[in-house]
């Protein structure tokens, strides 16, 4: 049985090439603690990007 993700925080944030290595870091280094880190397109608007954080 798979466990629950939980939904910390989101903000958006003008968006960069450089996030997702911020983003993999973040995953690598609190892995360990079920936290872990998305990065995602903003649907409207191109520029900008979706950074969540989530428990597992």
């Amino acid at each position: 049985m798979g466990r629950d993700i939980n939904l910390l925080s989101t903000v958006t944030v003008n968006h960069s090439d450089d996030l997702y290595k911020i983003v993999s870091l973040l995953n690598r280094t609190l892995k360990h603690k079920d936290i872990m880190f998305g990065l995602a397109l903003d649907k409207s608007d191109q520029k900008k990007a979706v950074f969540t954080i989530y428990r597992t």
